[in-house]
């Protein structure tokens, strides 16, 4: 099977966790379309869930499926978020933000009370890091964050890491929430957990990629069937 046919098979498996009456944090991405188009065909067969979407493009895919969305408050409960990853170790730590919507995916995934991944085999690593680590920065002063990122990844074992900001067609990329990506690449990350911690403490660093202690279970699917790992 194609990578992509194993996406929708792993956005299958999630949407059987769906249970009536959920709320639910929709991700977004390619695997998490897929979710969302299998999700909306149960609604469509009468199923009632109220989705909370983590970007603009999953909001605008989720109402072509029929999925209500809600902005949430202080009194939501998201009982679960799905979303698609960009690199799964076998730990559940994940890279995620290759499409730049990693902020509010981590918004949506820290708040659920469960979070599953779901991704086509291709995505599991031993160690995290081949794929470049998104970073979120805000955008006044970014090239002082930017200097300040370079210094702490020097001082945590990547001296002289290519950190580049991200580009779009029409110039630099923002992503919904107004700010620049920059993408770190690392190659190995050997302390994901310390990684994290370390960035987040630069001033001007929204958020990093980096998914550490969130995920409940992976659900990857591959030549040899469905495999679920979990906490």
């Amino acid at each position: 099977m194609s990578a992509d046919e194993n996406k929708r098979r792993a956005a299958a498996e999630a949407v059987k966790l769906v249970d009536p009456e959920m709320t639910l944090g929709l991700g977004t991405g390619s695997t998490a379309a897929h979710f969302i188009d299998l999700l909306g065909e149960r609604v469509r067969d009468g199923l009632y869930v109220r989705g909370i979407p983590t970007s603009r493009e999953t909001a605008q895919r989720a109402l072509k499926a029929g999925i209500p969305l809600i902005e949430p408050d202080e009194t939501t409960i998201i009982d679960l978020a799905v979303d698609g990853t960009d690199e799964a170790d076998g730990h559940l730590n994940l890279i995620k933000g290759g499409g730049g919507a990693l902020l509010r995916e981590k918004i949506i995934a820290s708040s659920a009370k469960r979070f599953v991944v779901i991704a086509d085999e291709s995505k599991r690593v031993d160690t995290l890091g081949a794929f470049p680590l998104p970073v979120e920065i805000d955008t006044f002063s970014w090239a002082l964050s930017v200097q300040r990122l370079r210094s702490a990844l020097a001082d945590l074992g990547y001296p002289n890491a290519p950190v580049t900001l991200r580009p779009s067609d029409d110039g630099v990329f923002m992503s919904d929430g107004g700010h620049f990506i920059v993408d770190c690449q690392l190659g190995r990350i050997a302390n994901a957990a310390a990684l994290d911690t370390a960035l987040q403490a630069i001033p001007g660093i929204v958020e990093t990629g980096l998914f550490v202690g969130v995920v409940e279970r992976i659900i990857f699917a591959g030549a040899s069937g469905i495999d679920t790992i979990t906490r």
